[in-house]
């Protein structure tokens, strides 16, 4: 069983990527949450049809828009000295930007990563399913696969079960690819991220 979302195609780009914010270095070196939310907004506005989230042009999305869009995310979820390292800095963030912008049909759920590998598997497939990417967080982690995701924000945008193997699809840094999710969710830290569980 395969389930991949339809995501964002930005000057060729899939979704956003904080190295396109040159004259910002604190964006660049530790923008991904704000990013993510970008990615969340253009998507459910996109996709979900949910009014108001981006304020230029959703047909036509280009690497300047999304810089100015970006540097207006930081105001709610930008850089700071520990990272953006827990979930609920992200959903109060995100949830003010939706609040100032009169959005109130979106909500946030968090999901911990202490959540058990089973049941968060099928919270992921429940949520591609109906049709809602993921934010996540990844903190840090043992395994070299996940080397270059370490305390960082990304979004889950499909799944893939086949022959006893659950992989995921992860955007970040302007592309995509498939990790195995037995990986993936067993960090080997006692401390954790999670997930996002966006609904509309």
């Amino acid at each position: 069983m395969q389930k991949e979302l339809p995501y964002l195609d930005i000057e060729g780009a899939y979704g956003g990527f904080q190295m396109w914010f040159r004259d910002d270095r604190w964006m660049k070196i530790g923008g991904c949450a704000a990013v993510t939310a970008c990615d969340a907004s253009l998507y459910l506005q996109k996709y979900r049809s949910v009014p108001n989230l981006y304020p230029y042009d959703i047909g036509h999305l280009t690497k300047a828009d999304y810089v100015k869009f970006g540097m207006q995310m930081k105001r709610y979820i930008g850089p700071r000295w520990m990272g953006v390292d827990k979930l609920s800095l992200f959903i109060n963030g995100f949830g003010g930007y939706l609040y100032d912008r009169g959005v109130s049909a979106v909500t946030m759920v968090p999901w911990e990563g202490e959540h058990t590998e089973a049941d968060t598997a099928a919270v992921i497939r429940h949520q591609i399913d109906a049709g809602l990417p993921l934010p996540c967080l990844n903190l840090r982690h043992r395994h070299p696969i996940m080397a270059d995701i370490v305390w960082h924000w990304f979004m889950i945008v499909g799944y893939l079960q086949k022959d006893g193997l659950f992989l995921v699809k992860i955007a970040t840094y302007g592309t995509s690819r498939w990790i195995n999710f037995h990986i993936f969710w067993n960090t080997g830290f006692s401390r954790k991220g999670g997930l996002i569980l966006l609904r509309d």
